[in-house]
């Protein structure tokens, strides 16, 4: 089979190479799954820099979530048939960019009839964070503002669906026209322009002077500090990443002083610590999908052999919702 590998670690553009390479066999509670779609993530970025959490040996193939059909069951896996349209996440060094991947049974979902491969494989990461910092960590109430930091992202689109779903009234930050445009095709009530807009003055105005109930911030650094600057009383920062680049050191005496919350939310603990709450946060979002209260925007698909400059397009930042890697 064929498959983008890593043997060297640096730019995506630089050190991804698509090799042709065995076939993958899953072992015990694995199965294999030949790949219908693979959106790009940051942390598949991050992955190719060797700057994420997780560091496989090399050589591997990233792309951390996929859709997949399964085709062979490893060990002791019931409940799955060959066949079978699931989403999830991969295990690496078999990640999704490839026409093959493995995945952990008990972490494979069944994909929504009513989403395409690309959709439903874009439903996993990104809106389970959203669901967990959402609705367990920050406990989004209905008629609370959200303000959604990166809101035309595939993490930012994610939120502002479920905020809306959720019954809250969303302020989408963005940068650019373009990605203005989309936040409001999204949803979004109110969208802030970054590159000519302060937020924090938008969002006072919007609020009458109340400022954000919840804070969803998967970019740091800066994005973080003004962010302090409009929340609410008893308001909840939900540090979801730092696609920005740089970590914030937090002011607590500003948090004491103002009465506001910082949230951190690891999606991944989830996981490993109750897999059974990933698996109902599923059910919920399949449903929502089925609905047609949220579907994951996909404003890109690429074959095989150009995946490797989408993933550099995500890395440097000039993409708009998920673009990803679907089997013509």
């Amino acid at each position: 089979m064929q498959g983008w590998q890593l043997h060297e670690l640096g730019q995506p553009k630089e050190v991804l190479r698509l090799d042709e390479r065995p076939d993958p066999r899953p072992g015990p509670g694995q199965i294999v799954v030949r790949v219908l779609a693979s959106p790009i993530n940051f942390p598949d970025v991050l992955l190719c820099r060797g700057e994420y959490q997780q560091k496989p040996d090399l050589p591997f193939t990233p792309g951390v979530e996929l859709c997949g059909e399964v085709v062979e069951l490893g060990a002791g896996v019931t409940g799955l048939s060959p066949g079978e349209r699931v989403i999830g996440g991969a295990v690496l060094p078999h990640g999704g960019f490839a026409e093959l991947a493995v995945m952990d049974a008990n972490r494979a979902f069944p994909a929504p009839e009513a989403l395409s491969h690309a959709q439903a494989a874009s439903l996993f990461i990104g809106y389970q964070t959203g669901w967990f910092g959402l609705h367990r960590r920050a406990a989004l109430q209905p008629g609370e503002t959200l303000l959604v930091h990166a809101a035309a992202g595939g993490v930012g689109s994610a939120a502002i669906q479920l905020g809306k779903a959720a019954g809250a009234r969303v302020i989408g930050v963005v940068g650019g026209e373009k990605k203005a445009e989309v936040a409001r095709q999204l949803g979004a009530d109110v969208v802030v322009d970054r590159h000519s807009e302060d937020f924090v003055g938008v969002v006072k105005e919007a609020t009458g002077g109340n400022g954000a109930d919840v804070v969803y911030d998967p970019v740091g650094g800066e994005t973080y500090t003004r962010s302090t600057k409009c929340i609410a009383f008893e308001g909840r920062i939900l540090i979801i990443g730092f696609a920005g680049g740089t970590i914030p050191t937090p002011g607590l005496n500003h948090a004491l002083i103002k009465n506001y919350s910082i949230v951190g939310l690891h999606w991944g603990l989830y996981s490993e610590r109750d897999p059974e709450s990933v698996r109902q946060a599923h059910a919920e979002l399949a449903s929502l999908a089925e609905k047609g209260a949220v579907r994951p925007l996909v404003s890109e698909t690429l074959p095989l052999d150009r995946l490797a400059e989408g993933v550099q397009r995500v890395g440097d930042g000039h993409t708009v919702g998920r673009v990803a890697y679907a089997r013509g």
